[in-house]
């Protein structure tokens, strides 16, 4: 039976990374399976189990290595020959030439295992590859895949598959990431599939057995975020480019009718006052005032203007914004607070279209506060410096927070989470901070509150 040949390199990667003085208890059955096999049998897995170990041992750790795995053999081919006392002293000369034997491997291993060109590459690319053997036990890893289970190596090798679900290098989130991608692919059969982790990376996945291995499998995973973002962009720009095709569509076919219903309600006005039925009226009017906005929302969604620039202190700037929102928040009881750390910060922006999207993020924000259920004090806090070649905005309140599947959706035109909401508020704002050559990230958490960051070019403006 081969079971020992499977059992070997766990054992002798335990020993050699633990740094213990003696081979651990439960080599024994290791040691009952090893009995009556040629020495040579063990001598030369040993040596094929050295080279694997070597292979991904740091330049420094490969001399600690040769000689711990040196005495590991050692140990346990004194304990096979000692295990027949009477028959010791006449195997001393076979023993010492079996021992000679094993040093000349490791000097050899230490020689033939120096880091080479194809080595180097594989530890420099930026897809993390690991090795496991048909039995489960991991046999090697590279850099990049250590650095994405923020593990080392050493402490990982000879690690089997079950023993890996629990292994206390590794962080609880690593682990059931770990575990949800591995029943997914044994549940649905797919050795390929592409995953999100708990830090919201996409990781592309791939498990193949090859023949030139000797059946072991192969797993690799890359770090697919940045396509992925690209892929969301271009298709966030698909959808908006649509929004503008629907709203040039609809705009000319509504805008006219309404503008001829305003004008006869107000002709009525006098007849209605009359009956007692003014009300009415005003109801009309104040409906009609209501759809032609969200028809301007969604013509400046599908095209907002050019933007007229000009310089402006971005302290100036939020000041007004503040001032504007003020007693809105007053009314909720949110207390609105700014903290200007570059007085003379400046961009040239479009004054009225940033007012927009500054005075849609506090609305925003106001309604984030109001719908929490706890009773603590709302609070908004904006600030603004400098940031590298940008003035950074943050927007940042103590609101209900938003789950990650509404993250990734927040900018699609018609995606609301209010019942009284077009979906069009943030899709303009996008729209609009691009068109100024920025950005805007969120960064969001359930109960605890959300953050806007608004990166915008800033000038070189005269104090």
């Amino acid at each position: 039976m081969d079971g020992w040949r499977t059992r070997y390199f766990p054992m002798l990667a335990e020993f050699v990374q633990s740094g213990n003085h003696n081979v651990r208890p439960d080599t024994e059955y290791l040691l009952q399976e090893l009995r009556g096999l040629p020495a040579e049998t063990i001598l030369e897995h040993h040596e094929e189990s050295v080279k694997l170990l070597l292979s991904y041992a740091e330049s420094e750790d490969r001399m600690t290595f040769v000689h711990r795995s040196l005495l590991f053999v050692t140990e346990l081919l004194f304990s096979l020959r000692l295990s027949d006392r009477a028959a010791a002293a006449k195997e001393q000369a076979e023993t010492e030439r079996l021992l000679a034997s094993a040093s000349a491997i490791h000097s050899a291993s230490m020689e033939e295992n120096r880091p080479n060109t194809f080595e180097t590459v594989l530890q420099h690319m930026d897809t993390g590859v690991a090795l496991f053997d048909g039995a489960g036990n991991l046999r090697f890893l590279n850099v990049p895949m250590s650095k994405m289970l923020q593990a080392p190596r050493r402490s990982l090798i000879g690690s089997s598959l079950y023993q890996l679900f629990f292994h206390a290098n590794l962080q609880l989130t690593i682990r059931r990431s770990f575990l949800r991608m591995y029943k997914e692919m044994v549940r649905y059969r797919k050795f390929r599939g592409e995953f999100q982790d708990a830090n919201g990376r996409f990781l592309l996945v791939s498990i193949s057995q090859i023949e030139e291995l000797d059946g072991d499998y192969l797993v690799s995973v890359k770090d697919v975020s940045e396509y992925k973002q690209i892929e969301q962009a271009a298709f966030q720009n698909d959808k908006l480019a649509m929004l503008g095709k629907i709203a040039a569509a609809i705009a000319h076919e509504i805008r006219n009718p309404l503008t001829s219903i305003r004008g006869f309600i107000q002709l009525l006005n006098p007849y209605l006052k009359e009956v007692g039925k003014q009300e009415y009226g005003r109801i009309i009017l104040s409906e009609i005032d209501r759809a032609n906005d969200i028809i301007y929302e969604f013509l400046n969604s599908s095209k907002p203007s050019a933007p007229m620039k000009q310089q402006i202190l971005v302290g100036l700037l939020l000041k007004e914004t503040v001032l504007l929102s003020d007693s809105e928040a007053l009314m909720k009881g949110v207390e609105i607070q700014h903290e200007i750390y570059d007085p003379f910060l400046t961009i040239a922006v479009d004054v009225k279209q940033i007012k927009q999207v500054l005075l849609n993020m506090i609305k925003n924000a106001l309604d984030a506060i109001v719908e929490t259920d706890d009773q603590r004090k709302g609070r908004i806090v904006i600030t603004s410096r400098k940031e590298g070649k940008y003035a950074l905005i943050t927007i940042r309140d103590n609101g209900k927070g938003m789950q990650r599947a509404t993250l990734n959706r927040l900018f699609d035109p018609f995606f609301t989470t209010k019942e009284a909401g077009t979906g069009l508020g943030l899709s303009v704002s996008y729209r609009i901070i691009r068109n100024h050559g920025g950005t805007i990230h969120v960064d969001s958490q359930l109960d605890e509150g959300t953050e806007f960051l608004l990166y915008l070019p800033y000038v070189e403006g005269k104090e």
